[in-house]
């Protein structure tokens, strides 16, 4: 049927707390999300039927719906979203390790129509073994020139509207890359096309501020919490091109995959020696 998205890779989705059979369209072609980029989405990890860092991502995304001004009804809550969560993992077969997307978009309708009511769509999957492991072999990676992000509040937000990180993908593929590294209108470094990024020198850990227009991660939040609390130095600010020179290792940070290390960038060479044991002391009791 012309117009009207369907899901193929999954049993059934979650439109407005009602299931669907995932081959049923459930989305109108002047959906504002579609047309738009006009919404939020949050990607969970969910193992043995527990959100992982469940407070983060409902804190973000409730955040961003205030600063978006969606109307928010009453009913619309965390507690709903975690049980249809559940009630979607459990018709998918997908309890033991689950990818949860939670997607929410203004309704249907123009620029100038009045908004529709809040509709909100949860796609589940089962998800590889892989995620709960850290990677074996580091990550190729390489600056990204051809778009660059805002150093605004909506640049933190898990948007709709993933342009830049589309085409930062795109050039990956294309050079056959893991993954991009993403600057802002500054020319500093922000994120990655899945992740923020994390160096490291010695004990000294820098990650780009949310002022430079990185996205507001959970595991990312996590992970600086929990090095504040350690041994290591951690610094939040300015990240440069020429700091992937001197610094001796890089990782990589999102709620799916935890950390993954990076090998190189260009003809820089990176270890992992600190990065495991992060990886170890820090994010692998998360999944275990």
């Amino acid at each position: 049927m012309p117009g009207i998205l369907y899901f193929h890779w999954m049993n059934s989705v979650s439109l407005n707390g009602k299931l669907f059979p995932a081959d049923k369209p459930v989305l109108m072609a002047d959906n504002r999300g579609y047309r738009y980029g006009d919404g939020l989405f949050e990607t969970m990890k969910l193992i043995n039927g527990k959100i992982i860092l469940e407070a983060f991502h409902f804190e973000r995304f409730f955040q961003g719906l205030q600063l978006l001004k969606f109307k928010v009804p009453s009913s619309f809550t965390a507690s709903k979203l975690r049980k249809q969560v559940l009630v979607l993992c459990e018709k998918n077969k997908c309890m033991d390790l689950a990818r949860v997307r939670l997607s929410v978009c203004r309704g249907n309708g123009g620029l100038q129509d009045q908004p529709g009511e809040l509709q909100w769509l949860i796609e589940c999957m089962p998800a590889d073994q892989s995620v709960n492991s850290i990677n074996k072999k580091g990550l190729n990676v390489d600056i990204y020139t051809g778009l660059q992000k805002n150093c605004d509040v909506f640049a933190n937000l898990k948007s709709a509207n993933f342009l830049p990180y589309a085409m930062a993908a795109e050039h990956a593929r294309e050079n056959k890359l893991d993954d991009c590294i993403v600057c802002n209108t500054r020319g500093q470094i922000a994120d990655t096309t899945i992740a923020n990024i994390f160096l490291l020198k010695n004990k000294l850990v820098i990650t780009p501020a949310l002022t430079e227009g990185c996205v507001n991660g959970v595991m990312r939040r996590y992970i600086l919490e929990k090095l504040r609390d350690s041994d290591f130095e951690v610094r939040e600010g300015v990240v440069t091109k020429s700091d992937l020179e001197t610094f001796d290792e890089v990782f990589l940070t999102n709620a799916m995959i935890g950390i993954k290390w990076v090998a190189q960038s260009k003809k820089k060479k990176y270890m992992n020696t600190q990065t495991l044991r992060i990886y170890n002391d820090i994010v692998a009791p998360l999944f275990f």
